[in-house]
C-alpha cells in the first residue's frame, strides 16, 4: 500500500484544485516563431523577437485570439535536467504584449539522444524483433520506467515554467497519439509495435488484472503457460484461437489512455488552471484498431483530458477531396465522444489551412470558401476550440510547401482573411459558444471496434488473407446509414459499444447496429432492455456471430438476441462477388414499395421468423428470406440479412435513401430542422435560452433557402451572428421559419432568442 500513497495524494490534490478555465474559446493558428515547421524551432529566438512581432500582430489583425505554438523534447531538454524554453518565452512575451493567448503543443516523439544513451533498452521493438533506432522520431518507448519518469518530468518542468503566465491558457499534450509516432520503418516487413520487454511486462500486468490466474488465461488463449513471466503477445495467426490478438490490441488502446492520463496529471499538478487537450490523427470512424502503429480509442482518450478532439484534413494530398457528408460524419463522430458521459465538447487540434503536399502529391486547392465551411461545420457540432494548421506553409520535409494559411514569403491570402473573419465572430461571442451544446439526437449508430476482429490477426495480415475482399467494410458500414440520412438534417450520435447502458440508450428512438459480427457479451442486456422499453433496433447480418473472446454463438443472432430480433439464421453464404440485393416485399416501412431493390454487400443470411409478430419483409434474388421485422416488449426490431449501409457508400441508390428515411417515421423520430431550396444543410446548438442555427449552402450556385426550426411555442427574435442585423421570422405550426438568399458555399449563422 505504501507505494500507492503518492498517487492517492496526487489525485486528492487534483480533486481540490480549481477546475480548468471554461471561459475561453481559442481560435488559433499554429505558429512557432518564424517559418520553422512543427516540431522544429528556429534558433536564437531572442534576436528575432521584433521580426516575429510582425507575424503576431498580423495574426491578431486577421481576427485570431490565440497562437498555438509548440515545443519538442529534444530542443527543450538537450541534456538531462537542462531546459531550454527560450522560443516559448519569446512567444509568450509577444502574445502578452500584443493581446493574444498561447496554447502549447508538446512533441515527445522528437526525443533527445541522451535518453537512448542512458536507457539503451528503451527502443521500440517490432513484432519480428527489429529494433527502431530513432532518427528525428519516434523517440523511445514510454513503458520503460526511466523514460516514463523523464517524460513526465519534462511535462512538469514545462508546467512549472508557464504557471501563472497571463498569456498561457492551455496544452495539447499529444498530437495524434499512437504507440509509435511520425516514423515509418520501411526496412521492417509488416511492422507492429511495441514488443519491447517493458511493454510486454506491462501487458502481463494488464492480463493479470483481467484474468486473475494463469489457468484462466490458458483457457482463454488455448495455451499451456505455467507462469506469468512466460506469457508473450501473439505474433502470428493460428487456426485455433485469436483471443490473444484481441487482448493485445485492447491492451494497447488502454495503455495509450494511461500514458495520456499520466501526462495530464503531470501538467495539472503544476498548472491546475490550464486547459488540457489532445487530438486524434484520424478518429475511429476512419481508422482501424488493427493499425500497426498502435491505435488509440477515442472514447478512452477523451476520458483522460479536459478536451479530446481530432485533426481535420479534407484535402490532405493528391486526389483527396472529402465531400460534405464525409466531413459532417467526422465531426458528428467527434462530437459524440466529446460530449459522451456529460463531457464538455471537443477541440479541432488541426484544421487544414492550405493545400496539402506529401512528397510529389499535391492536393486540390484549398479555397476561402473551404475554410469558411470547414470551420463553421466544426462549430455547428459544438467544438470548443479550433486551431488552423498552420500559419506559414511547411518549410521543410516531405510536406514542404503545403498546409499554409498564408504564403511562405508572408503574403496574406484571401482564405486567411476569411478564416480570420470566422475567428472574430466566435471571439466576440465567446460566452454564447462556450455555453452551446448539441441538440439531443434521437438516432444513434453503434460504433463497435470489435467488428474489426473477426478472424483475428488473419484479418489484418499484409497479404490481406482470405478476407481481403471486404477491406473497408467496417468503415463503410458506419458511414452508409449516416450518408443516407444526411439530407434530413437531424443530429445522429455514434455510441461506443462499450458504453451501452439503459441510461445511454433510452434517449434514442432509433438505434442502428451496422456490421455487428462480434459483440461484447455486456452489450446484450442493454440492447434487450432498450427494445423491451419501446425502442426501435435495426441490425445487419450475423448479429453477435462471436463474442469478445472470439467464440461463436450457438444460434445467430447471438448472445440471446435472437429473442429480441424475433428470428434466427438458417443459412449464410458470401454473395457472388460480394454483391447482392434485397427485394422489398413487406409493405411495412413508410416510403417503401413492394419490389423496391436495396443494394447490399457481402453476406446473404437467410432468416427464419420465430414468433407470431415476426414477418419477412424482403427476399434475396434466390427467394430466401432477407429481412424480418418483429416486436419485442413495447419496442420493435428489424433484422437485415446483409450489409445495406456499406452498400450505400459504394452503390448509393434512391431506394436505400428512402429505406433509411422510412426508418425515421417507423421509429417515430422527430426531425428538428427542415431545409428547402437546394443542397442546404441546417444544424442547431442550444446555448442557455438561445438556439444557434447554422445554415450551409453546399451548392455552387445561389439559392433561396427556407428553414424551419422546431422550437417551443412563443415569439422569437433572431439576429445574424456575423452581421449583427435582425432576421425576420414567422411561426408556422411547431416551427419558426426563416428565409435567406444564400450565395454559393455561403454559411449563415443565426441566433434565436425566445421573448419572455
Amino acid at each position: 500500500m505504501n507505494g500507492r500513497k503518492p498517487v492517492v495524494l496526487l489525485l486528492l490534490l487534483l480533486w481540490c484544485l480549481p477546475a480548468f478555465p471554461a471561459d475561453y474559446f481559442p481560435v488559433a493558428v499554429w505558429y512557432g516563431g518564424g517559418k520553422a515547421r512543427a516540431p522544429m524551432l528556429e534558433k536564437n529566438p531572442r534576436a528575432k523577437k521584433e521580426l516575429w512581432r510582425k507575424d503576431i500582430r498580423q495574426i491578431k489583425a486577421l481576427g485570431f485570439n490565440t497562437v498555438r505554438t509548440w515545443i519538442d523534447w529534444a530542443t527543450g531538454e538537450p541534456r538531462e535536467h537542462e531546459y531550454h524554453f527560450e522560443n516559448l518565452d519569446v512567444i509568450l512575451e509577444l502574445a502578452q504584449e500584443e493581446g493574444l493567448k498561447v496554447f502549447l503543443q508538446v512533441y515527445m516523439d522528437s526525443a533527445p539522444r541522451w535518453v537512448g544513451v542512458k536507457y539503451p533498452d528503451s527502443f521500440f521493438v517490432s513484432s519480428n524483433g527489429a529494433v527502431v533506432i530513432p532518427e528525428s522520431s519516434p523517440g523511445y518507448c514510454m513503458d520503460h520506467p526511466g523514460v516514463r519518469k523523464a517524460d513526465l518530468a519534462f511535462y512538469q518542468a514545462l508546467a512549472e515554467h508557464v504557471h501563472g503566465n497571463p498569456a498561457f491558457v492551455g496544452w495539447d499534450l499529444w498530437s495524434e497519439p499512437h504507440v509509435i509516432n511520425w516514423a515509418t520503418p520501411t526496412y521492417i516487413p509488416s511492422p507492429e509495435f511495441c514488443f519491447c520487454k517493458n511493454t510486454i511486462a506491462k501487458f502481463r500486468t494488464w492480463l493479470k488484472k483481467k484474468y486473475g490466474t494463469i489457468e484462466r488465461l490458458d483457457t482463454a488463449w488455448y495455451r499451456q503457460y505455467d507462469a506469468w513471466d512466460e506469457v508473450e503477445p501473439g505474433r502470428m495467426s493460428t487456426i485455433l484461437s485469436y483471443s490473444d490478438y484481441i487482448d493485445w490490441k485492447t491492451f494497447l488502446s488502454d495503455k495509450l489512455g494511461d500514458d495520456l492520463h499520466d501526462r495530464f496529471l503531470a501538467v495539472k499538478h503544476a498548472a491546475p488552471d490550464t486547459i488540457v487537450t489532445s487530438h486524434a490523427a484520424s478518429v475511429g470512424l476512419f481508422s482501424s484498431p488493427l493499425h500497426w502503429e498502435g491505435q488509440a480509442d477515442d472514447w478512452t482518450m477523451a476520458r483522460q483530458v479536459d478536451y479530446y478532439g481530432t485533426s481535420f484534413y479534407p484535402k490532405h494530398s493528391s486526389f483527396v477531396d472529402r465531400d460534405v457528408p464525409w466531413r459532417a460524419a467526422l465531426f458528428d463522430f467527434t462530437r459524440s465522444f466529446g460530449y459522451a458521459d456529460h463531457r464538455n465538447g471537443f477541440y479541432v487540434g488541426e484544421l487544414q489551412a492550405g493545400f496539402g503536399t506529401v512528397a510529389l502529391n499535391v492536393s486540390p486547392t484549398v479555397t476561402p470558401d473551404d475554410l469558411r465551411v470547414w470551420a463553421w461545420t466544426a462549430l455547428s457540432r459544438g467544438a470548443k476550440g479550433v486551431n488552423l494548421y498552420a500559419y506559414y506553409p511547411m518549410s521543410t520535409g516531405y510536406e514542404s510547401g503545403g498546409f499554409g494559411l498564408i504564403q511562405l514569403d508572408g503574403t496574406i491570402t484571401e482564405r486567411a482573411r476569411v478564416a480570420g473573419s470566422v475567428a472574430r465572430v466566435v471571439d466576440r461571442n465567446q460566452k454564447l459558444f462556450l455555453a452551446a451544446h448539441p441538440t439531443k439526437a434521437q438516432v444513434a449508430i453503434v460504433y463497435n471496434p470489435l467488428s474489426y476482429f473477426i478472424g483475428g490477426r488473419q484479418r489484418a495480415t499484409a497479404y490481406a488473407g482470405p478476407q481481403g475482399e471486404v477491406a473497408g467494410i467496417e468503415r463503410d458500414s458506419l458511414l452508409g446509414a449516416y450518408r443516407a440520412l444526411f439530407p434530413r438534417n437531424l443530429p445522429i450520435d455514434y455510441v461506443h459499444i462499450n458504453e451501452l447502458s439503459e441510461d445511454v440508450l433510452k434517449q434514442y428512438k432509433l438505434i442502428i447496429l451496422p456490421y455487428p459480427l462480434m459483440l461484447p457479451t455486456s452489450a446484450a442486456a442493454p440492447l434487450e432492455s432498450y427494445v423491451k422499453g419501446g425502442g426501435t433496433l435495426v441490425s445487419e447480418a450475423r448479429l453477435g456471430w462471436s463474442n469478445e473472446h472470439g467464440y461463436a454463438s450457438d444460434r445467430i443472432p447471438g448472445l440471446g438476441l435472437w429473442k429480441v430480433m424475433g428470428c434466427r439464421e438458417t443459412a449464410v453464404q458470401t454473395s457472388n462477388k460480394g454483391i447482392t440485393k434485397l427485394r422489398w416485399t413487406g409493405g411495412t416501412l413508410p416510403g417503401m414499395n413492394d419490389g423496391d431493390l436495396l443494394p447490399a454487400r457481402w453476406y446473404e443470411e437467410t432468416l427464419e421468423p420465430l414468433n407470431d409478430t415476426a414477418k419477412v419483409v424482403a427476399h434475396f434474388p434466390d427467394g430466401a428470406a432477407a429481412a424480418v421485422v418483429s416486436q419485442y416488449g413495447h419496442g420493435k426490431t428489424m433484422m437485415l440479412g446483409s450489409y445495406v449501409s456499406a452498400a450505400y457508400v459504394t452503390r448509393p441508390s434512391p431506394e436505400t435513401q428512402r429505406f433509411y428515411t422510412g426508418l425515421l417515421e417507423w421509429a417515430g423520430v422527430t426531425v428538428p430542422v427542415t431545409a428547402k431550396g437546394g443542397a442546404i444543410e441546417a444544424r442547431t446548438l442550444e446555448s442557455g435560452s438561445d438556439t444557434l442555427l447554422f445554415v450551409f449552402n453546399h451548392d455552387k450556385q445561389a439559392v433561396d433557402a427556407e428553414i424551419g426550426v422546431r422550437l417551443p411555442a412563443g415569439a422569437y427574435r433572431a439576429s445574424d451572428l456575423a452581421e449583427g442585423q435582425p432576421v425576420k421570422t414567422a411561426r408556422e405550426g411547431q416551427a419558426v421559419e426563416l428565409k435567406k438568399h444564400l450565395g454559393p458555399s455561403a454559411v449563415w449563422v443565426v441566433r434565436l432568442t425566445r421573448h419572455e
